[in-house]
């Protein structure tokens, strides 16, 4: 009887995230178990897909107060989840056998696959046994290290055209769209050279002179290179500036400058914020960090900037630039961009990394990087490099072997150079020559994914009727069929000031269409406000990351000075 009527007070605490605060109850001990009873027929109305009503049992103020309780906790509770900013598959996996995979230790390879698949690893994981640190290096000498062309018919018109008499010839097709077709006679070889220009792509080819009768008309020439093309007469181009538009045409696509993310990840990293949110930088990750190029001051630096503020420091104060066989690199490494006190997230890092399309890794301790651990819509490739001591070495080795790694997305082509069996460097100037051209050609071979092929092709497609449409209306005016105001001489060259009108602004037009295109990539397009605006020189167009854990959206951008 004396325990029957002993009364267990116990204290629940139950929080409303309203004007309302919070709110502290006891309850008895009976009546906790009577109230349990009454909320489990609560949930189940609430969580039931039928609308019939159900039965309740009847309920005292008190247990009418639980209840209530209840169901706010419920809603409440409902209503953090969708606020919280959830983890991808792969973490989700990852973080709950994080113990199990430190402890592994050295077992670990490089880089993981995601949960979801996606990614391709070179080497892969079944080759992690032969690449052993232990085991001798091979023999790849620097010779094999060649950089791919992005459009490797680019500078045709440059080499062969520009310096000689030729003709140029537009027309609309009404089938494959607008053509720009270029004409040279190489007397010395007696042979006609010839360019078709198409929204998809450039047609280049040589014919004999002596295999016509006739010199063949443009209409026959560009029959010769593409039978698709169904136009009866091209237009003759007669504007003196032609060759400069046709030029900057076709090397659109080619730049000397590229820039690429570098995260530092140590050891237990394995999500995005611990790896954007570290500061400190060890001797080791700066010894690397020398390997890659020179650390050099933003403020008053002429170089090419990758997006950084070299004005007013709103992207920090140093960073690694170097020159590499005449092109210009910038790193935005993630420790000299701008921290900020209280964001996990770092959206001012993310902003510029998470637009770069590949990035290196560098892994201070065993901990393995996944392949989509940031979160991005632009990056399609890392490569990881992690410092190890190989037991040649011994106590007294310097520990200045690296190994690396190479993931990319599925639909990233393979590039060179190969990685060496094992994947191991020992010497610091043949890692850096590896690393640089790797880099360069994982960026070429990522706009060959499906992603950056549909948007080179929109973009494509808007400079090739702009160019035909100047080139046609200029033409025009030169023969005085046009009502035109007098052509500025100034235009159409690479000179032009910003505010020139002409091909020259539908050129940054599309350039800048090119860089709002979400559409293309599967990312709503914003709504309002002028596709062509482009921000100055250390600002961003970046939105930020919403907090349900979807990417930051920002500036696409594959080559920032064109």
């Amino acid at each position: 009887m004396e325990r029957r009527n002993e009364k267990l007070f116990s204290r629940k605490r139950s929080f409303t995230f309203g004007a309302y605060g919070g709110i502290d109850k006891f309850i008895t001990g009976t009546e906790s178990s009577c109230a349990e009873s009454v909320g489990h027929s609560i949930l189940d109305i609430l969580d039931s897909p039928s609308s019939e009503p159900q039965p309740l049992t009847s309920a005292t103020s008190s247990q009418k107060v639980t209840e209530l309780f209840a169901i706010i906790e419920k809603l409440q509770g409902s209503r953090l989840d969708e606020q919280r900013c959830e983890f991808p598959p792969p973490f989700k996996l990852q973080l709950i056998t994080q113990t199990r995979l430190l402890k592994i230790g050295d077992g670990l390879p490089l880089i993981l696959p995601p949960k979801s698949g996606g990614y391709w690893i070179d080497p892969p994981l079944d080759r992690h046994v032969e690449t052993s640190p232990t085991l001798s290096h091979g023999g790849f000498g620097l010779e094999s290290y060649d950089i791919m062309e992005r459009d490797s018919e680019a500078k045709m018109f440059q080499e062969f055209f520009r310096h000689r008499y030729h003709h140029s010839f537009t027309a609309s097709d009404p089938s494959i769209g607008p053509l720009v077709l270029s004409v040279c006679l190489e007397e010395e070889e007696n042979r006609l050279r010839v360019i078709l220009r198409m929204k998809e792509c450039s047609l280049h080819g040589t014919f004999s002179v002596s295999l016509f009768q006739h010199f063949p008309t443009a209409v026959q020439l560009s029959k010769m290179l593409c039978s698709s093309v169904s136009v009866s007469c091209f237009e003759p181009v007669s504007y003196l500036k032609a060759p400069e538009l046709i030029m900057a045409f076709d090397e659109h696509r080619v730049s000397q400058n590229f820039k690429f993310g570098v995260l530092y990840q140590r050891e237990g990293q394995l999500t995005e914020e611990d790896i954007l949110g570290n500061n400190e930088e060890s001797e080791e990750f700066l010894e690397f960090l020398s390997i890659l190029g020179q650390t050099i001051k933003l403020q008053g630096f002429t170089g090419f900037k990758g997006g950084l503020d070299v004005s007013h420091g709103q992207t920090g104060d140093e960073a690694v630039f170097t020159s590499f066989h005449g092109r210009e690199i910038m790193f935005h490494v993630a420790t000299k961009l701008p921290f900020t006190e209280g964001d996990t997230q770092q959206l001012q890092r993310k902003r510029h990394i998470g637009n770069d399309i590949v990035a290196l890794v560098y892994q201070e301790g065993h901990t393995p990087f996944i392949s989509d651990v940031i979160r991005s819509h632009f990056l399609h490739c890392f490569i990881a490099v992690r410092r190890i001591k190989r037991e040649s070495e011994g106590e007294g080795g310097d520990g200045g072997s690296f190994q690396v790694s190479i993931t990319g997305r599925e639909d990233v082509p393979p590039f060179g150079p190969p990685l060496p069996s094992p994947p191991i460097f020992t010497e610091g100037s043949v890692l850096r020559e590896f690393l640089l051209t790797k880099l360069i050609n994982a960026e070429i071979s990522c706009y060959k994914a499906e992603k950056f092929s549909r948007l080179e092709l929109r973009t494509r497609s808007c400079l090739l009727e702009a160019l035909r449409s100047e080139l046609s209306s200029r033409s025009q005016c030169m023969l005085g069929e046009s009502t035109q105001s007098s052509i500025p001489l100034a235009e159409g060259g690479k000179c032009v000031p910003e505010g020139g009108g002409g091909f020259i602004e539908n050129f940054k037009r599309a350039i800048r269409v090119r860089s709002h295109s979400f559409d293309t990539l599967g990312v709503p397009r914003k709504a309002g406000g002028v596709a062509g605006q482009r921000p100055k020189e250390g600002e961003s167009d970046q939105t930020n990351r919403p907090d349900n854990g979807t990417e930051v959206k920002g500036q696409m951008s594959p080559q920032d000075d064109l």
